[in-house]
């Protein structure tokens, strides 16, 4: 049985790490608003678009036809962790792809709204601050989530998965 290999390439390592570091700072360090604010959530929307096209060219575990969370494939995946037999999967399986969209999908949204209140036509709206609050509170609820969850299916699996996302390769144990 193989024990080991590289699955996470250079560019999700890096984009995975700077838009940890965008939304830490983001959320915990800069004013928002100001512009340290407003670049770094430019930043963190650029990697994520730059991420979503590593999906469809990218190596083979950065490619979504490899974890893409399909409704069956969520299916069989809930059942065997259920039943105590998790199937290994080398990249993200499909709770973690599942989770890595919705990330993704939040971080875009918070771009777009984010923008959108500089602009003339949304400048000082109440409601699309609200939005934007909300969102950054669903993203941090959705980090929390994230982590604990590579925590519990790293041992549920017996998988390195916070050292793979450093060092890229995953490991069994």
């Amino acid at each position: 049985m193989e024990t080991s290999r590289p699955v996470w390439d250079r560019f999700v390592r890096f984009f995975h790490w700077t838009v940890v570091s965008c939304v830490f700072l983001n959320y915990f360090v800069f004013e928002a608003g100001e512009w340290p604010h407003q670049w770094a959530g430019y930043l963190a929307t650029g990697f994520v678009v730059a991420r979503i096209g590593w999906g469809f060219i990218g190596s083979r575990h950065a490619r979504f036809s490899d974890f893409f969370p399909t409704p069956s494939r969520l299916t069989q995946h809930l059942r065997a962790v259920r039943m105590g037999q998790p199937v290994h999967h080398w990249g993200h399986n499909p709770l973690g792809a599942l989770m890595m969209l919705a990330l993704m999908s939040v971080v875009l949204t918070l771009g777009f709204t984010g923008w959108l209140q500089g602009t003339d036509a949304f400048f000082g709206e109440e409601w699309l601050q609200d939005l934007h609050r909300y969102l950054a509170n669903s993203l941090m609820t959705l980090v929390g989530l994230h982590a604990t969850s590579a925590l519990i299916m790293g041992r549920v699996e017996r998988t390195r998965l916070v050292k793979a996302m450093v060092t890229g390769v995953k490991e069994r144990y």
